[in-house]
């Protein structure tokens, strides 16, 4: 009787930790997945940004402003 229940005992340890590991497996793949996806994410902006700086960097300088001739009048101080 006793041999019994130590044999299905072992039999439900065996059984769960195949389980266990099967599950935490799949749940793990899932999550590997999304982190991967976010990886590709983050390249995709990354190489977005290097084109953009690239961009701004090689924009030539504006032409300077002229300069206005603005003819001061004469103000007394003191009249």
């Amino acid at each position: 009787m006793d041999l019994t229940i130590i044999g299905w005992v072992w039999l439900g340890i065996i059984i769960g930790v195949l389980v266990g590991v099967t599950v935490s497996a799949f749940g793990a793949s899932a999550k590997i997945g999304d982190l991967e996806r976010e990886i590709f994410h983050h390249i995709a902006i990354r190489d977005a940004l290097k084109e953009e700086i690239f961009r701004l960097e090689n924009q030539s300088k504006p032409q300077p402003r002229k300069k206005r001739n603005l003819k001061v009048k004469s103000i007394k101080v003191g009249d």
